[in-house]
């Protein structure tokens, strides 16, 4: 009987190190390490294709700049960052509270952003800029400044 206890010991032993049982975490250590993990889509700054950089003078201005980057507008002062809400033709409503910025027109008021911001409308045509133009009720806000296709899948026209 000795002799059996003794094997099966060594048995036990053996399997140990085989299987690498011999780690003692427990199944809420690793739950919980899975559970703080970052998700990669977190880890990962989302592209935003809506930023615009465009002139935000006042009404009494009429340059109509706009740019993909920030700079200077043709009537000298600095672009605005802003961001489009939606393509109308070749029209675009700009919300220029900052680039950071996430809202949409306002329902209630289509002149304002729902942030409260005016909403400033320039043309696009002529800009260099790619942007989509699926028309109707769609509120497609997609810029680029290379060719290619929208959110939407409609090809981005310039």
């Amino acid at each position: 009987m000795k002799k059996s206890h003794v094997l099966m010991l060594i048995v036990c032993v053996a399997m140990i190190g085989v299987l690498g049982c011999s780690k003692t975490e427990t199944v809420a250590e690793t739950e919980m390490a899975i559970e703080t993990a970052p998700a990669a889509e977190e880890t990962e700054a989302v592209e935003r294709h809506d930023v615009v950089y465009a002139c935000n003078c006042g009404s009494e201005c009429d340059c109509g700049s706009i740019s993909a980057e920030a700079g200077t507008c043709s009537c000298g002062n600095e672009l605005a960052a802003a961001h489009v809400v939606k393509v109308d033709g070749h029209d675009a409503k700009l919300c220029t509270c900052a680039d950071e910025c996430d809202c949409e027109i306002n329902a209630e008021d289509e002149s304002k952003c729902a942030c409260g911001a005016d909403l400033k409308t320039v043309s696009l045509e002529g800009s260099g800029l790619y942007f989509c133009n699926c028309g109707g009720s769609c509120t497609c806000n997609f810029v680029s400044t290379e060719p290619g296709n929208c959110a939407c899948g409609m090809e981005l026209i310039s």
